[in-house]
């Protein structure tokens, strides 16, 4: 088990004095529900906002804030934490319960979390400079091409049915189907010039993101 770990620490560039805190951070609740890697994922989801924040301020001193903001969400969040896991392959070293295995629907938030926990993990195992240097070597791209804005198709309506009717988009859930563990949610999106649209998603909010995606286009904003 720890050879493999070595693996891991060869991608990573770090070398972790404490072993166990490697293994801890790689350990879901699934598979040891009093050991595992919870409270280090809190911990590195405020590591990486504090660095993150930091390094955007630093790039971008002449931005106003609203729109620092909008980056660092899309910086921060869990798609682009699993996208990180995914770079580290980090699937292939994380302790999962047998159910979780199988499950893929999880993966992304499972494996997004997992990173967090590997930040906050090099953070108590060594400090802050060993985090951000972690941080910045696999958010460094990110970053610079954070100069282009993407806002999510949801602020996107918002802002435009704000502006234009002082009003907020409406989204409404029809109905959820398919089994527990892969449900499809359906919903609608609407502003107040514009036809029902209907979306579906694995989640609610991809459903809401997709019904705004399909508004936006079919009112060519």
């Amino acid at each position: 088990m720890m050879l493999k770990f070595k693996d891991l620490e060869e991608t990573i560039k770090y070398k972790f004095n404490s072993k166990n805190l490697l293994k801890r951070c790689l350990t879901h609740k699934s598979y040891d529900e009093n050991v595992n890697n919870e409270k280090l994922e809190f911990l590195g989801d405020r590591v990486l906002g504090l660095v993150i924040s930091k390094n955007l301020l630093i790039k971008y001193p002449n931005e106003k804030e609203g729109v620092i903001d909008k980056k660092y969400a899309n910086l921060v969040n869990k798609k682009k934490c699993a996208e990180i896991a995914d770079t580290l392959n980090l699937k292939k070293y994380m302790l999962l319960g047998s159910n979780y295995k199988k499950n893929e629907q999880k993966n992304e938030k499972i494996s997004g979390d997992c990173l967090e926990a590997l930040i906050g993990a090099i953070f108590v195992d060594g400090n802050l400079k060993n985090a951000e240097k972690f941080i910045l070597n696999y958010w460094d791209s990110s970053l610079k091409q954070s100069d282009l804005t993407i806002i999510d198709s949801k602020t996107k309506l918002q802002e435009y049915s704000l502006k234009n009717f002082k009003k907020l988009p409406t989204y409404t859930l029809l109905k959820t189907s398919g089994p527990h563990h892969k449900p499809i949610f359906k919903v609608t999106a609407k502003t107040p010039n514009s036809k029902l649209i209907t979306a579906t998603g694995s989640s609610k909010k991809e459903a809401q993101q997709n019904a705004a995606k399909k508004l936006i286009e079919d009112l060519k904003i």
